[in-house]
């Protein structure tokens, strides 16, 4: 039944689809255009039909028909293609057969980089697991060639095990989710589902419709740089007014120091010279009115410290990223329950929480399809301690299975 399930993620893990924020093509490289091609083919081979590549956006996008006679609402899969901001480059993964829970695992020959209960209690989740790891040079990429695994074996199983009854099932491989981009151009019309779920979370369980709503903020602080040794009354370091900037947000509400529900000011770059300074934030908060409040104070800084000087030392340009789900899918609970039933018939206990950041789905849902998040499996994401267990993969194409047959009930 899962027999494809592993040298299938293998596979794909030791592609390289790294994506580039620098870059102004869609997809942002080339690595994920032939990884596109190469799933393409593969869903042609599975069996799915109407399978194509939308060079447009840099979708994969393939249909499974009902084979129900009764009319059903469609469902859409959907799982990024591309990994995140660290070497991707000679993905080696190692595999850990029946881990036992407690021992710490190398990474990398020398045992610089290891994974330990100590650091990561998480592993102790695991015991009697099969667990796929990283050498230590290189992310793992289980966020998110998980989910397409685990999509393509649940089409895989669909196919092959007609007896499952379904609806139409609809599947997309797309780009750039990591530099936050993925999904501006997806296109709601040529997918023509009622609902879909990404598989792009965490732990098994993990069962996510509020996100984030997220701005950035590119802060440009202008100076005057004068020999130090005659700058008393004439200097203007850029660099002191940014540190000025930071000081006057709320010194509390940053990543480090939140949780839960808890939104933050993250400065995510600082870099410059006493004659000018640029500073990146991103701007986090799952409430839109405190969301909203959270620009205004960023705006408020700006005048404070302009109105300190004869001309505007500080620009901030300020553009929204995207929007809590939440507000979308919280009109029809009903795709949430159908998720929720599945792993609770699957023995699973569903993790109902909030993302602590944005998926695919915050920016389709927004579009015109509901799409909330599921686990896929992966944990410590976006590096070199990344690492992913067999049989929490092995769930998360159960789920899909199991929603695709309820939902045909």
């Amino acid at each position: 039944m899962y027999e494809n399930l592993l040298p299938r993620f293998l596979r794909y893990v030791k592609t390289e689809t790294r994506s580039n924020p620098a870059s102004e093509t869609t997809p942002s490289t080339q690595t994920q255009v032939a990884f596109a091609q190469t799933l393409k083919k593969e869903l042609e081979e599975l069996g799915m039909s109407d399978v194509l590549y939308n060079e447009k956006n840099g979708f994969v996008i393939a249909t499974l028909p009902s084979n129900i006679e009764k009319d059903v609402r469609s469902i859409g899969f959907i799982a990024h293609m591309d990994t995140a901001d660290f070497n991707a480059v000679n993905v080696n993964p190692q595999i850990i057969e029946k881990y036992d829970g407690e021992s710490t695992i190398k990474l990398d020959s020398e045992g610089k980089f290891t994974l330990n209960t100590k650091d990561f209690p998480n592993l102790k989740n695991y015991a009697g697991q099969t667990l796929i790891t990283t050498d230590g040079t290189t992310l793992l990429g289980a966020d998110d060639k998980s989910g397409i695994a685990e999509i393509m074996t649940a089409m895989e199983i669909l196919i092959k095990d007609p007896s499952i009854k379904h609806g139409t099932i609809r599947v997309a491989f797309g780009p750039d989710e990591e530099i936050g981009v993925g999904a501006d151009k997806f296109d709601v019309d040529q997918f023509n589902v009622d609902f879909a779920y990404t598989m792009d979370g965490g732990p098994v369980g993990e069962l996510q419709y509020e996100t984030f709503n997220a701005a950035q903020a590119e802060v440009t602080i202008q100076g005057k740089n004068v020999h130090p040794g005659t700058a008393k009354n004439t200097m203007i370091n850029a660099l002191q007014l940014a540190i000025d900037f930071h000081n006057q947000l709320p010194q509390n509400e940053v990543p480090e120091k939140t949780d839960g529900y808890e939104g933050f000011f993250h400065l995510a770059q600082l870099s410059g010279t006493p004659e000018e300074a640029k500073m990146t934030y991103i701007i986090r908060d799952h409430d839109r009115e405190k969301f909203e409040a959270r620009k205004a104070l960023i705006t408020k800084v700006q005048e404070i410290i302009n109105q300190s000087f004869d001309q505007e030392r500080v620009q901030v340009d300020l553009f929204d990223q995207y929007y809590n789900m939440g507000e979308v899918i919280e009109k029809d609970m009903s795709i949430i329950e159908l998720a929720k039933n599945a792993m609770i018939e699957l023995d699973i206990t569903p993790l109902i929480e909030p993302v602590r950041g944005g998926t695919d789905g915050s920016k389709i849902s927004y579009l015109g399809i509901p799409t909330p998040n599921i686990f896929a499996g992966g944990e410590n994401m976006h590096g070199r301690f990344e690492f992913v267990s067999l049989q929490a993969m092995e769930k998360a194409t159960d789920v899909i299975v199991k929603i695709a047959e309820n939902n045909a009930k």
